[in-house]
């Protein structure tokens, strides 16, 4: 019997050097968790055996439990390097129609040939699909997706409005309408240009021009009033009243209508003519008001356009785009947003428009919630997809793979997916590895017993061996 316990004991200090050479071996391995090895004593009792003398059957391993502590945190310059921070496993597939979960705290990832997000074994990162407003559509594991990064561009925004703040010259020499001509710079007072994109994402240079009415201030009384002209690509864009009017305005017998604003019919010619719009402003330089080309006052501060047909968009994109300019920043919360005529410089404080160009991809954020947000070189940003924790309610019963990873089993109980953040789920670390929790010298200790412990099992051995020698040799 003490050859049986002897060399139970001799197995059990072998499997506990094992189980402390494996920890060893995995202490560089990312996501690792560190194994212990559990051990019982084996006592067999029948109903008539002598419990008071009875010494015990030796010694038995009852377990390799794995130690689901937290590991320290590796920080890299790889966005897709994804640590979890507290409770929570990332979920795998082997392919990308496969059920076949896996999970794992090994956040090695990178991109394939098909832009999915996979581990060093090919198994894609899971994630639940996202809404435009980035919150989740869907939380449960049967319904996430594969993770991948798109190699599409960004969208391209038309431009639908401009902005503009600015302070004309309240002492510029007043100008003949009629004469005014955008080659030369003689005929108007000022100018400013801003960046327009049509609905393709292709850039125009939209210009407005400025003159101070010379029949305004020779009225009795004399009126403060500005005439704007405003030019894409070259070519007149026209206001009105919030109508379709002709590319080119050609009024009757080259004559204006009372109240028109037709600008440039001595140096443009009539049948090229265009319509501006005209601002007021009091005697202090305080803006008043605006009108449309038809003399009509514009009291919310835009001026309305038509669209940029009539041969200023020819690439194929939509030909009943307008811009509309507006003075007001906020009209919401009235926020002022008026141009004004004091005696200074001409100067443009505020010129901004709500376009944007084709963007390409230059970065992918993933955030602590695991929220996967694309940017774009145009400075749009879009939500992709969120990545996807799972949790059980036994982390040791789960059943272990190679690679890292973990399979569902009875013991640990059903999958639980969720977000980070949320719950009992941890935080993602973008940019970061977790490391083996493996503490290498507390291991080195371990094998030392052990390798006691292996001695004197061994040690027991011999000497039952001697016994047994010296019975034999008995005459």
């Amino acid at each position: 019997m003490s050859f049986n316990i002897a060399l139970s004991g001799v197995s059990a200090a072998q499997r506990d050097l094992d189980t402390t050479a494996n920890n060893i071996a995995n202490v560089n391995t990312v996501g690792f968790k560190e194994s212990r090895a559990e051990f019982g004593d084996v006592y067999a009792q029948s109903l008539l055996a002598g419990g008071r003398t009875k010494v015990g059957d030796g010694v038995l391993t009852q377990e390799v439990a794995q130690q689901f502590s937290q590991g320290s945190l590796q920080f890299t310059n790889n966005a897709l390097d994804l640590a979890i921070t507290g409770n929570g496993f990332f979920a795998t597939i082997p392919d990308i129609d496969s059920r076949d979960f896996s999970f794992t705290r090994a956040g090695q990832f990178k991109l394939n040939s098909d832009n999915f997000v996979v581990n060093s074994a090919g198994d894609s990162l899971l994630g639940f699909p996202v809404n435009s407003d980035g919150t989740s559509s869907s939380v449960a594991l049967s319904t996430s997706v594969p993770v991948r990064i798109p190699d599409s561009s960004g969208a391209p925004q038309e431009t639908t409005e401009v902005s503009l703040r600015m302070n004309l010259p309240a002492g510029a020499e007043p100008v003949n309408l009629d004469l005014f001509n955008p080659d030369d710079p003689l005929t108007y007072n000022a100018a400013t240009s801003v960046t327009v994109f049509d609905t393709l994402g292709d850039s125009h240079v939209m210009t407005y021009y400025f003159m101070k009415d010379a029949v305004a201030v020779a009225a009795v009384p004399p009126r403060n009033e500005w005439i704007g002209v405003t030019y894409v690509d070259g070519q007149p864009l026209h206001t009105a009243d919030n109508s379709t009017i002709p590319a080119s305005v050609v009024p009757l017998n080259g004559a204006a209508v009372a109240g028109d604003n037709i600008i440039g019919e001595s140096s443009l010619g009539v049948a090229n003519a265009v319509v501006g719009f005209r601002m007021s402003y009091s005697n202090g330089g305080d803006f008043i008001g605006v009108q449309d080309g038809l003399g009509a006052p514009i009291l919310t501060g835009d001026i309305p356009s038509i669209a940029l047909g009539g041969g200023i968009l020819t690439n194929g994109s939509n030909p009943a785009q307008t811009i509309t300019t507006n003075f007001v920043l906020d009209a919401a919360n009235a926020t002022p947003n008026e141009p004004t005529q004091f005696a200074s410089a001409f100067e443009v404080t505020s010129l901004e428009q709500n376009g944007l160009p084709v963007g390409r991809l230059t970065g992918i954020d993933i955030g602590p919630d695991g929220l996967v947000r694309a940017t774009y070189s145009n400075g749009t940003s879009e939500p992709i997809v969120r990545v996807a924790l799972v949790r059980f309610s036994n982390d040791q019963g789960l059943t272990q793979q190679s690679g890292t990873t973990w399979q569902e089993s009875i013991l640990s109980g059903e999958a639980l997916a969720g977000e980070a953040t949320t719950g009992t789920f941890g935080e993602i670390n973008s940019s970061a590895l977790e490391q083996a929790n493996v503490n290498l010298t507390t291991e080195l200790i371990d094998m030392i017993i052990a390798q006691r412990n292996f001695q004197a099992n061994s040690r027991a051995l011999e000497v039952n061996n001697q016994l047994n020698q010296t019975v034999l040799n008995i005459r």
